[in-house]
Formats: structure tokens, C-alpha cells, sequence
């Protein structure tokens, strides 16, 4: 089932709230095009999740790591990555494994590679400027090929 919300960028405390409730999985994969917010959500839920830290893109580092109230987040940005083979080098399975939080900015860049229990964000902007927020839960099939 999706659930879809839209809100505007002074509402984003409570939407991470509804992310949080919502979710079964704690893989959530963010898609949207660059602007969308995807980090600005991370963001959000990153402090509903009790982080204190400055949240950042980690599009240079790929992954950045925030501690929060009992647990860890970690937050994966793949835009760069040129195949799936540096998503394992860095040890991505290690991560999901680790039973914490994985936040992934481009997973269709590591499709092959993710957990099966995952939940989807997918972000857009409105004509209107307001963010839609698409929330829904999937098990991966499989019969992906793993590398």
C-alpha cells in the first residue's frame, strides 16, 4: 500500500514523525530528482530519530554516519558511484546487516545489491513548490542477480 503526503518544508518535523510510524524496514531507499529534499528529510528524520549532529549530503564521502538515541544511521549517497562493485568494496553488506538505520540517496545504483525488506520514499515538488511524498514498503524478489 502507498501512502502519499504533501507538505511544505515547515511541516517537515511531522512528516518524519508519519515516516517513522509508518515504516517497516529500517532500509529506506530516497528517490527524486536533485532538489527534491531528499536530504532535507534525512535530515528530519535523522533529529526525530534523536540525532544531534549536522546532517550533510554525503555525496563525496558516500556514506556519513549519525549517531542517534541508541543506534546509529547511516546515510549512503550513490550518485557517484560508476558500478556496484565499489558499493561492496565499501562493504555495503556489512551495513545492512548491521541492524541499524540505512538511508540511501540513488539506490537504483546498487538495485542488485539491497536487502529485501525495504521502504520506498520517493520525493517530488508541486507547480505549487509543495514536496509529495510517496511512502511505501517492498520485498525484493530473489531472482535479482547478485554480483
Amino acid at each position: 500500500m502507498t501512502q502519499e503526503l504533501r507538505f511544505n518544508l515547515n511541516e517537515l518535523s511531522d512528516v518524519a514523525q508519519t515516516v517513522l510510524k509508518n515504516v517497516q524496514s529500517k532500509t529506506l531507499l530516497f528517490y527524486g530528482d536533485m532538489g527534491a529534499g531528499k536530504t532535507t528529510l534525512i535530515s528530519a528524520i535523522v533529529k526525530e530519530l534523536g540525532g544531534i549532529d549536522k546532517t550533510s549530503s554525503p555525496t563525496f564521502s558516500i556514506v556519513n554516519e549519525y549517531k542517534v538515541k541508541n543506534d546509529s544511521v547511516y546515510h549512503f549517497d550513490f550518485y557517484r558511484l560508476k558500478n556496484q562493485y565499489e558499493a561492496l568494496d565499501m562493504g555495503i553488506e556489512d551495513y545492512f546487516c548491521s541492524g541499524s538505520w540505512n538511508f540511501l540517496e540513488w539506490p537504483n545504483k546498487i538495485y542488485d545489491l539491497l536487502p529485501p525488506n525495504i521502504s520506498i520514499l520517493e520525493l517530488s515538488v508541486a507547480d505549487d513548490g509543495t514536496r509529495i511524498l510517496k511512502l511505501s514498503e517492498k520485498i525484493l524478489s530473489d531472482e535479482r542477480s547478485k554480483i
